[in-house]
């Protein structure tokens, strides 16, 4: 949220229980440009910043893995 967005965004995520977590964001062609997360985090709800002011506009997505959860959703940059 928002989405798109211009230069940084805030992405909600919840967690169905406690454990480590890592939520990295991808280009589409599949390069890690980002991650954000990568540690343990409680069950519950969480938000992180994603700040893409050194990225070029465009399609990226972000990939949430927590234990057996998994989420990816699509984010679009504009400039």
């Amino acid at each position: 949220y928002p989405n798109p967005f211009n230069p940084a965004t805030n992405i909600p995520f919840e967690l169905a229980e406690a454990g480590f977590t890592e939520l990295e964001v991808y280009n589409m062609i599949g390069q890690r440009v980002a991650t954000l997360i990568s540690e343990s985090l409680p069950a519950g709800t969480h938000q992180i910043r994603f700040d893409a002011s050194h990225l070029p506009s465009g399609v990226y997505l972000y990939r949430l893995k927590s234990g057996n959860q998994q989420e990816s959703k699509r984010l679009l940059l504009v400039k």
